[in-house]
Order: structure tokens, then C-alpha cells, then sequence
């Protein structure tokens, strides 16, 4: 199966989404860790309490894990999750003398993915999330929808990691639909294709997709 049917179907489905890339990279690489393991709401609602309680990332690094912890308790694993953020936010001010990656702009797409993935607790996924919606580098990240959906699709082996996934999509997807391809695979993941139950019957890819029900 081509991914371009792929992507133009659920394009068709969807509409069109206009990449935007403007967000503070430290934003979105702190907003991608409390993200793990909740829902949206609750992820943005721990991201606003501690943007608002602390008003800057250098107060963040320099507050007790429990008071980072209190403050992003609406997220779920707070203390997990702000021991990560602590580390992350120290080791950047560490390497590059702030609380900035600014650096990572004139970096080639390879470089800033290793450069974010040495950060403490940054797997490919959070990564590439900051390539992505932070420095407009069309770099794929594959959370638990594009996993599941592409594997019943056929796009990757049913048997591949999501490591491995996060090279074999990169590698099939067009640089210019990444961005349309991440977001459209969630929503659809979110809407059609449950982990459970998919909704096969109201799938705009039902005839193109080798494990629907219909």
C-alpha cells in the first residue's frame, strides 16, 4: 500500500492542517513530557498550572521536585514527571549556559534529534515532537495512534518496535505531509481506529486497509 492513498484519504476525511512551527522548543519539550501516560486535558492543564505558578523555566530548575510535583499534579506520575522536567531543564542550562535551544535551529535534523534524545528522560518521540511543532523539521513522531493505525494498515511489520517504526515512517513519508500525516493518523486513531473496537464500518480506508472488519 502506498502511503500517498494514505495520506490523501484521510486528508479528504479530515481537511487540510496548516503546519505551525512557532512554539518555544522548551514549551513543547516540557508540554511532550507531560504528555506520557495522560490525556490531553490533563497534560494541558498541568502545563498551564506550572507556566503560571512559576512564570519562567530558570524557576522551574531551581524549585523542589515536590513543589514541581504539586504544581503538575492534574498530569498524573507527577513526581516520575517532575524529576524528568528538573533534570532536563539543568542539564540544558548546563550544556548551554540557559535554559534555551535556540542551538538547535542550525542544527541539521539528525544532529538535533541525537542532541534531544542525550537529554535526560527524551526518547524519540518527545524529540521529534519538538522538530516538529517547535522548529519546522519534518520529523515524524509516532505516539500510540500512529503506531497501531500503521501497523493495521500495513505500512510497517506488525512485529516492529517503535523505534523501529519512527525509521521505516520517516523513510515512507513525503517531507512536505509529515506534519499532515502525524496529526491526521491521530485523529483518526482517536475516532475510528480504537485500540479496541475499531470502527471499521465508517472507515474512509476500509477498502485500502488489509485488517478491516467490513
Amino acid at each position: 500500500m502506498a502511503i500517498e492513498e494514505v495520506i490523501e484519504l484521510l486528508e479528504q476525511e479530515y481537511g487540510s492542517h496548516q503546519w505551525g512551527s512557532d512554539r518555544d522548543p522548551i514549551d513543547v519539550l516540557i508540554e511532550t513530557i507531560l504528555s506520557q501516560n495522560t490525556s490531553d486535558a490533563n497534560s494541558g492543564r498541568a502545563f498551564a498550572s506550572l507556566k503560571a505558578s512559576f512564570g519562567s523555566w530558570e524557576a522551574v530548575s531551581l524549585a523542589p521536585v515536590e513543589h514541581i510535583a504539586q504544581v503538575i499534579k492534574s498530569g498524573g506520575l507527577s513526581q516520575i514527571k517532575a524529576v524528568r522536567i528538573k533534570q532536563v531543564l539543568e542539564q540544558i542550562e548546563r550544556e548551554q549556559g540557559r535554559i534555551n535551544l535556540d542551538a538547535l535551529k542550525s542544527m541539521n535534523m539528525s544532529e538535533a534529534e541525537d542532541y534531544l534524545i542525550h537529554l535526560s528522560g527524551v526518547g524519540h518521540k518527545t524529540a521529534r515532537c519538538v522538530l516538529l511543532f517547535s522548529l519546522g523539521k519534518p520529523s515524524l513522531p509516532v505516539d500510540t495512534h500512529v503506531f497501531r493505525v500503521s501497523k493495521r494498515l500495513g505500512l510497517i511489520d506488525s512485529r516492529a518496535s517503535i523505534e523501529k517504526a519512527h525509521s521505516l515512517l520517516q523513510e515512507l513519508t513525503p517531507p512536505a505531509k509529515v506534519y499532515q500525516f502525524h496529526v491526521h493518523m491521530i485523529e483518526h486513531g482517536r475516532r475510528i481506529c480504537h485500540a479496541r473496537q475499531p470502527r471499521c464500518s465508517m472507515c474512509i480506508l476500509k477498502d485500502i486497509c488489509p485488517s478491516s472488519l467490513h
